[in-house]
């Protein structure tokens, strides 16, 4: 039986409160299951037309369920255990969260860094399957990803089509020249749904499957929320959660997801993408911010501020001011937030299914590519760091003064994005300065694993509100790793898409401070010790946010 709960204090209830009756009287939940496509406003109609289809997925994918265990049946049988996962945004961020939940392995590879890439190589190839996942079948980290495993089955004496599976939209390129090519399997998902509202269709199903999730329960608890969700009632937590996302007055347009015991694993990555990328435009929209119960987001009061904590069920948890939890299942939660952001979408009058900037990055990284100019010289060098910035600079002379005139770009509003574009997982620690950062500045601090987050936060950063500073950071490689068949290298590419969207960033008016790591390890010990050397001196001299009295 599926069991959602969800409570709320200060702005969260008062938004409820304030549109609950407007949303009940609109029909607005019965509605969203009736895709009905006039919801969001005669600009948004047509896209909506195509993009209502994850309301019906649990159904829809049902019959998904017998191939995927047949398949992976018979890949076990060959002795194929292990599932790589080529895939980008919303193709690889709902797998990675309902594999890593269900405690099965699965290796998500949505990188173009060459240690990453090369690691996912060496492991275990022999016994190794890889699901290539692209919507529009023409992603390009994907089709590279795809290339470097084909090549290297074939090296290694595999029978390298026995071993692709690939899922996409039926008609794509990638759909007609897989199945010229005889990979071994082909799976199509709803064209009429969108990425990052995809978790309950083959791009969410066929990987997780593969490796040995319970699709058919995810699918059955995903199934009874529907029921639950579709309902014009007062109880409806979908419309609660999405009032509160949406819908405070004046707009909260932080929300901090917070995970707070709920035990799922990296679900607020997930529900970034989804709120950020579809409520992030026509300069509106809500910032998602991924950080833990305690972070000084949480803790700080600020006036533009919301936190959301993911609960779990029998939790009783203490809410702060302006505050909401909620607790469920993963395939529950999955369909409350994509309908709650649904829901968001109408109260701040956008359309919350297109993602009109996140192709400017794509074309300028393949243009550098093209290209091939020289590297921008930097500003200066400091230790193992390359410093690149603005004339907002000034007279910076170090990484770490660079680094504060950065944050001295930001309003009282505003919010820094931490964008590293290396190997997230070697280098994961990194993270660590997230926080320390936010405590710094007294302002809101996402980080993103560069390149995965160009199609998730990058929409957000590029068409929502022009009040984010970017700090970028690049590291040398030790190696590199050539991608058969392109005139390009892994590093070479995941550097064109850090130089194109520092480029997209500065062209629309952001401050971009870039930090090139000339030695990876060396360079993140020193920028791990700069941050929090600035951390632990000027932390209490930064003027604090504004709060509510």
């Amino acid at each position: 039986m599926t069991t959602l709960s969800y409570d709320a204090t200060g702005a969260a209830r008062q938004a409820h409160e304030q549109h609950l009756p407007a949303l009940l009287e609109d029909r607005v939940a019965t509605r969203i299951f009736a895709k009905d496509a006039t919801l969001w406003g005669p600009d948004a109609e047509a896209e909506a037309a195509v993009r209502l289809g994850w309301v019906e997925a649990a159904t829809v994918s049902q019959p998904l369920v017998a191939d995927v265990l047949a398949l992976r049946d018979a890949l076990r049988a060959e002795g194929v255990t292990r599932i790589v996962l080529c895939g980008m945004g919303g193709s690889s961020l709902a797998p990675e969260v309902i594999a890593g939940t269900a405690g099965v392995e699965l290796t998500v590879l949505d990188s173009t860094d060459p240690e990453q890439v090369a690691a996912a190589l060496a492991d275990r190839l022999a016994e190794t399957a890889i699901v290539v996942s692209s919507k529009s079948g023409s992603t390009l980290e994907t089709d590279s990803q795809r290339r470097v495993f084909e090549h290297a089955f074939t090296e290694a004496g595999l029978d390298a089509k026995s071993r692709i599976i690939i899922v996409t939209d039926p008609g794509s390129p990638l759909d007609k020249a897989s199945r010229e090519a005889g990979y071994r399997a082909v799976f199509n998902a709803d064209p009429n749904v969108g990425g990052r509202y995809s978790a309950l269709t083959a791009f969410g199903l066929v990987p997780c499957g593969l490796a040995g999730v319970d699709i058919q329960a995810f699918l059955d608890e995903a199934e009874e929320t529907a029921e639950i969700l579709n309902d014009d009632s007062e109880e409806n937590i979908g419309l609660a959660l999405g009032a509160a996302l949406g819908g405070t007055n004046p707009l909260r347009d932080k929300i901090v997801i917070a995970e707070d015991g709920s035990g799922i694993a990296g679900f607020a990555d997930w529900a970034e993408q989804l709120i950020a990328e579809s409520t992030g435009k026509l300069g509106t929209g809500v910032l998602p911010v991924v950080a833990g119960p305690d972070a000084p987001e949480v803790t700080g009061g600020a006036a533009d501020v919301l936190v959301v904590r993911l609960v779990a069920a029998d939790a009783d948890v203490e809410l702060g001011a302006n505050e909401a939890a909620i607790a469920g299942g993963l395939a529950a939660q999955m369909m409350t937030w994509e309908f709650a952001t649904a829901v968001a979408g109408r109260l701040l009058g956008i359309n919350p299914f297109d993602q009109p900037d996140v192709e400017a990055a794509k074309v300028a990284a393949r243009g550098l590519l093209d290209a091939q100019p020289e590297p921008t010289p930097a500003n200066f060098t400091d230790g193992a760091i390359e410093v690149r910035g603005g004339d907002w600079l000034g007279g910076a002379g170090t990484a770490a003064e660079a680094v504060s005139a950065l944050l001295g770009q930001l309003g009282t509003d505003g919010y820094l994005s931490v964008q590293a574009y290396f190997d997230r997982l070697n280098y994961a620690p990194l993270e660590g300065i997230r926080d320390e950062l936010a405590d710094l500045s007294g302002r809101p601090v996402t980080f993103g694993w560069g390149p995965r987050f160009l199609h998730s936060t990058g929409q957000f950063h590029k068409g929502g509100p022009a009040i984010g500073v970017f700090l970028q950071v690049t590291a040398a490689s030790a190696t590199d790793l050539g991608i058969p068949d392109r005139p390009f290298t892994f590093g070479e590419l995941i550097s064109a898409q850090a130089a194109g969207d520092a480029q997209v960033l500065s062209e629309h008016g952001r401050p971009v401070l870039r930090l090139h790591l000339t030695d990876r390890a060396a360079g993140v010990r020193q920028l791990q010790q700069l941050v929090s050397s600035l951390a632990g001196t000027s932390s209490a001299g930064h003027p604090a946010s504004p709060t509510e009295s």
